[in-house]
């Protein structure tokens, strides 16, 4: 499973939606997606991919990972995949 499927796997989990439901312009309102979720998500896309996200849960927008989309949130993740493994 790529990065993109698995990211929208565990959003839609979160969102009790099917990953069908999921498209990348997606934002984690359209989705019913609240803070809470959206940290829990963040939790389960950490573990999945064994990295740590620099995300503040207090402060999303004091970020430097963009959240805004799902597209956004896949690129990010992908990102620092890559950071990683460098």
């Amino acid at each position: 499973m790529n990065v993109k499927d698995k990211v929208v796997e565990i959003i839609a989990e979160q969102a009790m939606l099917e990953p069908s439901d999921v498209t990348m312009d997606s934002t984690p309102e359209d989705l019913g997606i609240d803070s809470l979720g959206l940290v829990e998500s963040i939790f389960s896309i950490e573990e999945a991919f064994d990295i740590s996200v620099p995300f503040n849960a207090n402060d999303p927008t004091e970020s430097d990972f963009d959240i805004s989309t799902v597209g956004r949130i896949v690129e990010g993740i992908e990102k620092l995949i890559a950071e990683q493994k460098a």
